[in-house]
């Protein structure tokens, strides 16, 4: 699949970012090229509309957790909305995940969120 991203400052300091389609090991370039075009704004909340968004795997969680990362460094925010109920099964499992190292390897909890999302669709 494919991914689209769209950006833009809805107001002073605050930042959408929509991606539509995919976010996996191919396409989460994309979407860390146009998150670091927004944070080279210096905002103060990035607001991720996931409501096209299809798909996540760790490849796009971790462009979402260095986001959330660069953006506290500067007291900012991340935030989300319209998440599909396939990508709130994502964020579900990866809070509730402990900090203990679960997985095997990348291809294990990839795997894994591939399973868990397709039983939520």
């Amino acid at each position: 699949m494919s991914l689209k991203v769209n950006s833009g400052e809805s107001r002073p300091g605050v930042f959408n970012v929509s991606p539509i389609g995919s976010l996996d090991g191919n396409t989460y370039k994309i979407l860390e090229s146009s998150v670091d075009a927004v944070l080279k704004e210096m905002p103060d909340v990035i607001i991720f509309d996931l409501e096209y968004l299809d798909y996540i795997n760790s490849m796009g969680v971790r462009v979402l957790l260095k986001t959330k990362k660069e953006l506290e460094k500067n007291n900012g925010k991340i935030m989300f909305a319209h998440l599909q109920p396939q990508i709130r099964k994502v964020f579900d499992i990866l809070s509730a995940l402990p900090t203990l190292k679960v997985f095997a390897s990348i291809q294990e909890l990839d795997q894994y969120l591939d399973t868990m999302q397709k039983a939520a669709r």
